[in-house]
């Protein structure tokens, strides 16, 4: 029996699943570490803590499955997207890493967009926001021009373990998009962008695809594991393109919702044509020569957690939502936007903030909680419209993962309000298990991503939509896109006050 090891290395824990030939998971493993915030609005990780809580993972998945020692074939990674590791000419972090979440670079993205924004719009097919690497950069050049000059390797977090693994340097291509720094059609460096900021062509790692083999396991790490055998470590991944793989969104016409503390609506995109102008994140898959395409909402399950922390904080949220079915489509009238930290798609707006509208007295509890789920539905549907609206996309199933998928009401909400029929994962393992099913494609034991995904991936019954419900919810979401022009404004206004 062959097994894969795919680490998911995300923002506050490092997680390992090992998967058998067959598509079963055997083990799982995770080690925490901790995020540091030495100034507001600063998010930065030690690279070390990734590379010891991998150490950790591996050894206890060993202990747990034996085997390993003679079966383990590859490893692959998902990671974290946009994060800045810089490393000086004896492979030594020179600083702690820059996250995708750190907000300190406004500034960068304003000069990027002010200077070259046309031409990064054209060449990445995004445009620059705080949580890219391009303006990481920018900003350690000016603000840290003596860690700057040391500067030898940039990577990306996974990348950071790869070379660990192996000794060698990578990055893949759906991570490589969202540095703002790769020619998205031409599957390169930018030229033009690393000439006009200043990055040498040297500093930055080969490019591979996500299921290609970097590099075997260095011989010290082999034997200080206890493996018998060689393993093969393959580049691996975006956590976002990898659990796309990881919930079997291969092909046009499906697409992901993704509901954790932000939520994603994603597309695969087919046509490589496709651009939307930097209204919608465009990346490159982990599946060769494919794309999908992101809107991303900031406050999703956010906006549920601080609704059930401020005014039923003795609750669950099993409690919270028990009585949502006992209120109509609408909520009766009242209506939730979710800009509670700003917004992403499609307004861009760090100032915007969220509201109840249309509250009267016969409203109550189970009303409030509804309004609440179907406004970050109606949010992460402004993506959805883009994508039909821009590209004429058409989605004929769409797969709900992480919070949206544990309540089933919400899940019909889902299937109304996006008017698709809704499928959820019959075992969630999140990105991870997309990454140990690029192991396991890079091996060979599957030919293709639509074999692998065949073994890999199973749903549970679908959900499909409510006629009555879904004209009922097109009547309320055409209220709710007007709600953003009309309380931007007030929501700009009292920021200048503050």
């Amino acid at each position: 029996m062959a097994y894969f090891l795919g680490i998911d290395l995300g923002t506050s824990a490092l997680k390992g699943l090992v998967f058998d030939q067959t598509g079963e998971l055997q083990g799982t493993a995770s080690a925490d570490y901790p995020l540091s915030s030495p100034r507001p609005g600063f998010s930065e990780q030690e690279p070390m803590h990734w590379q010891e809580a991998a150490d950790k993972v591996i050894k206890t998945l060993i202990q747990q499955l034996p085997k390993l020692q003679k079966e383990l074939i590859g490893i692959s990674f998902s990671g974290q997207m946009h994060s800045l590791v810089l490393l000086d000419e004896e492979n030594r972090a020179i600083r702690p890493a820059i996250l995708w979440n750190d907000v300190r670079t406004t500034k960068q993205c304003q000069a990027i967009m002010a200077s070259f924004g046309e031409e990064i719009k054209a060449i990445t097919k995004n445009v620059a926001l705080e949580g890219f690497t391009l303006p990481k950069i920018l900003w350690v050049q000016e603000h840290e021009p003596e860690h700057w000059q040391q500067v030898r390797h940039m990577m990306l977090p996974k990348d950071y373990l790869a070379f660990w693994l192996t000794g060698n340097y990578s990055m893949d291509y759906s991570d490589a998009a969202g540095t703002l720094l790769l020619d998205i059609e031409k599957k390169c460096w930018s030229e033009a962008i690393l000439g006009k900021f200043a990055i040498a062509s040297d500093l930055l790692p080969p490019l591979f695809e996500s299921a290609a083999p970097v590099g075997q396991m260095r011989k010290e790490l082999q034997e200080a594991f206890g493996f018998e055998q060689e393993v093969t470590i393959y580049a691996g991944g975006a956590d976002n393109a990898c659990a796309a793989l990881g919930s079997g969104i291969i092909a046009e016409g499906v697409g992901m919702v993704s509901i954790g503390t932000s939520g994603v609506f994603l597309f695969f995109e087919e046509a490589q044509e496709v651009d939307y102008q930097g209204d919608l994140h465009l990346f490159r898959h982990a599946i060769k020569d494919k794309l999908y395409s992101m809107g991303v909402t900031l406050a999703a399950g956010n906006s549920l957690s601080w609704y059930r922390d401020t005014f039923a904080p003795n609750q669950s949220f099993q409690e919270l939502l028990s009585a949502i079915s006992e209120v109509k489509p609408g909520a009766e009238g009242l209506l939730f936007t979710p800009y509670i930290v700003g917004e992403r798609t499609p307004h861009t707006d760090s100032q915007i903030r969220g509201s109840f509208i249309g509250i009267d007295t016969r409203h109550r509890e189970k009303h409030f909680s509804r309004a609440v789920l179907e406004g970050i539905t109606f949010s992460l549907k402004d993506s959805q419209m883009i994508m039909e609206e821009r590209a004429q996309r058409k989605f004929t199933q769409i797969v709900s993962v992480g919070g949206g998928a544990k309540n089933a009401e919400w899940l019909q909400m889902q299937a109304d309000i996006f008017n698709a029929e809704m499928l959820t994962l019959s075992t969630e393992q999140g990105p991870g298990m997309g990454a140990a099913m690029l192991a396991a494609i890079g091996s060979g034991i599957y030919p293709d991503a639509a074999a692998c995904v065949n073994a890999f991936v199973k749903y549970s019954k679908a959900i499909a939509p409510i006629p009555e419900n879904v004209a009922k919810y097109q009547e309320i979401y055409a209220i709710y896109r007007t709600v953003y022009q009309q309380t931007a404004p007030i929501c700009h206004a009292l920021a200048q006050i503050e």
